[in-house]
């Protein structure tokens, strides 16, 4: 079925069961990287098929975003028919994939244990929101993770309510970690000739993303607290005020505080004893903050902007979306590619060698079901 696919993952068989966010965005990376992927998906399709808007030539952007270099078919799993064709599929894959709820795949015949008795070679990757242990009938979606997990509770103002991140932060972690885990699983087939189940929660993506937060309370004993753009651990790191708006400022080491405070034309307060350590500025931030943006005050970001950066000082004007694209094409790092008319973001890995391809766009509902159906019944 494939088409001469190039890539590093050129002649795998992804057969795809997943929806919405966590699934399709691993088996997107693995499709740029060279995968078949096959996507299979209900009579109704992917739920974000209907998460609209916004849209782009009546289709919604959300699922376009994540389903590009996939063929569709769908395949009603209740049906006796459609419930064969999906497990000839799983018998000829290299992966399947799928974030149904633990165990409801069980009496399709679709399971790990079902299909690697038929596969032994199967690397079977499972999604799920709590695990397949005791949080199984939890749904997995990334809000009630965020709210879960503690992310919520770290998020806006400290006299403030918390607050969601702007983006499903933990359905990308949680996907990224699948695939992962599915590339890690490859490479022991390769060695062993057997495939293993790999499993992922968003749960456990989201302690493990929280990384220093998470150490904190697992390796410190304390439990963190919302501190709006704040950083618990450095200062200066958050915006801070300009002429003309905010200006993210960083100083991550005592070079670059020194530095930063040349260029604000205070070069004194880098060998103030208050603040010539990392942990001194961290202790009296009160005192430093209104010192720095004193200074800032008296010029517009992107003068200082300007400024910083040639002197090497981290700092970043907050842009919209729109803008943060622009800049990314200003730096020569061409984040939007298109397939046949539809834009989407560039895969973020390059490679010398073997670079991501883009050959098909985001399929129609069961778009490459004649063929797809052709070949399984072979």
């Amino acid at each position: 079925m494939a088409e001469g696919n190039s890539g590093p993952l050129s002649g795998l068989l992804v057969a795809d069961f997943s929806r919405i966010l966590a699934g399709p965005y691993a088996t997107m990376l693995l499709a740029d990287l060279g995968a078949e992927v096959v996507k299979v998906e209900g009579p109704g399709g992917d739920d974000t098929r209907t998460w609209a808007p916004p849209v782009r030539d009546g289709v919604a952007t959300y699922y376009l975003g994540v389903n590009r270099n996939k063929r569709s078919v769908v395949l009603d799993l209740t049906d006796p028919g459609d419930r064969l064709l999906a497990r000839r599929l799983a018998g000829r894959a290299d992966v399947m994939i799928q974030n149904f709820r633990p165990g409801a795949l069980r009496r399709f015949g679709l399971d790990h244990a079902a299909v690697a008795a038929a596969n032994p070679r199967i690397v079977y990757a499972s999604i799920s929101g709590f695990g397949a242990a005791a949080g199984a009938d939890l749904p997995g979606y990334d809000l009630m993770v965020q709210a879960a997990s503690g992310l919520m509770s770290l998020t806006g103002e400290a006299d403030g309510p918390p607050y969601k991140a702007g983006v499903a932060v933990f359905d990308v972690i949680a996907g990224l970690h699948a695939a992962v885990g599915i590339l890690a699983a490859l490479r022991h087939r390769e060695h062993t000739g057997v495939g293993q189940h790999v499993e992922v929660d968003l749960l456990s993506s989201a302690l493990s993303g929280l990384v220093n937060h998470a150490s904190a309370y697992v390796a410190g004993g304390v439990t963190p607290a919302r501190m709006g753009n704040a950083h618990p651990s450095i200062f200066p790191y958050e915006p801070l005020p300009t002429a003309d708006g905010e200006l993210v400022v960083i100083a991550g080491n005592d070079r670059q505080f020194r530095t930063l405070c040349q260029v604000l034309g205070v070069p004194e307060l880098a060998d103030d004893p208050r603040f010539r350590r990392n942990q001194d500025r961290t202790a009296n931030r009160d005192a430093l903050r209104p010192l720095l943006v004193g200074r800032l005050r008296r010029r517009g970001g992107d003068e200082w902007f300007r400024d910083l950066r040639a002197a090497g000082v981290p700092c970043s004007p907050i842009n919209t979306l729109d803008r943060g694209v622009a800049l990314a094409r200003e730096l020569g790092l061409a984040p939007v590619v298109e397939v046949d008319g539809v834009p989407g973001v560039r895969h973020p890995v390059g490679f010398s060698a073997t670079p991501p391809r883009y050959h098909l766009p985001p399929p129609e509902l069961d778009a490459h079901g004649a063929e797809i159906r052709a070949w399984l019944a072979e």
